[in-house]
């Protein structure tokens, strides 16, 4: 059986994982009053790092030389891809709708962009040009306030939570070969787990715990098997088979995702103008994600 080229893969990986990430900030948002932001993401990767044992911890113990040599690499994965991006964008949960947080979380495949020309590739005219067509919708759909959207404190988290995303996928564009896909996922995963527990314990002291129910175990669930465990594990894959550039111009998808899935769970508004402004951001994924030259 013939396999998919290595960029179709690539893109439809990037498209799989920022679906799925969008049903995240919605989940975030959601939580908001009954789930403290630091508790919401300890208990996330905890239970994504026993998702993932089974598959990348013996894998992790065999290349644990590896992994010893490149000690730094992975705390600074860890720390801005588990550790800060997700609490971050809990932090912005507790004042900000979804569909900003979506907005804003598209600013960063520009980083992306960044990142990857600063390390010599060359982007190619078209995947530019796509990228700038997105980020007009996304800079149009945010000052527009289409659909009643206003900014709010915590959309300050959300500028800081995408720029430690837009890092960490810089980074893995230097991730060392060596250093399998499985393992690197497990070892960063139960790093980032690690640095977060100081947080839990003071977030426990200060604010106490959360009432177990369905309402509050389902959506961490939802976020530690299918935004954690699989999407990272399709962004990381979709990275080394596209890059951060490629693979960012499909993350614009994201605030499309956000809003639709915001106003059809949380019932936040949207609007023509709002319809309009992703029609935008869709044509420039398109063209980017096509481009060669």
């Amino acid at each position: 059986m013939r396999t998919a080229p290595a960029p179709v893969l690539g893109i439809a990986l990037a498209a799989l994982a920022t679906v799925v990430w969008s049903g995240s900030f919605v989940t975030s948002r959601a939580l908001h009053d009954s789930v403290p932001p630091v508790q919401q993401a300890f208990w996330r990767w905890l239970v994504a790092l026993a998702v993932v044992a089974p598959f990348g911890a013996r894998q992790a113990w065999r290349q644990r030389e590896s992994i010893r040599r490149h000690l730094g690499f992975v705390l600074l994965a860890s720390l801005l891809g588990v550790t800060g991006y997700n609490t971050l964008v809990n932090q912005a949960g507790l004042t900000t709708p979804a569909a900003n947080m979506g907005m804003i979380m598209a600013a960063s495949p520009v980083l992306m962009a960044l990142f990857e020309r600063a390390s010599g590739v060359r982007l190619g005219a078209r995947r530019v040009a796509g990228l700038l067509v997105a980020c007009a919708g996304v800079v149009l759909l945010i000052g527009g306030g289409a659909g009643g959207a206003r900014f709010a404190a915590g959309d300050l988290w959300m500028v800081a939570a995408a720029c430690c995303f837009g890092s960490y996928s810089g980074l893995l564009r230097r991730k060392p070969a060596e250093l399998g896909g499985t393992a690197f996922l497990f070892t960063t995963f139960l790093v980032g787990t690690a640095l977060l527990l100081p947080a839990q314990g003071v977030s426990l002291a200060v604010q106490g715990g959360f009432a177990v129910t369905p309402a509050t175990v389902l959506p961490i669930l939802y976020v530690a098997v299918a935004s954690s465990a699989v999407a990272f594990f399709a962004w990381n894959r979709a990275i080394a088979l596209v890059g951060p550039s490629r693979a960012g111009l499909v993350y614009y998808l994201q605030p499309v995702c956000v809003s639709l899935l915001s106003w059809a769970v949380l019932g936040e508004a949207t609007g023509m103008a709002q319809a309009l402004c992703m029609a935008l951001i869709l044509g420039g994924v398109v063209l980017g994600a096509a481009g060669r030259r």
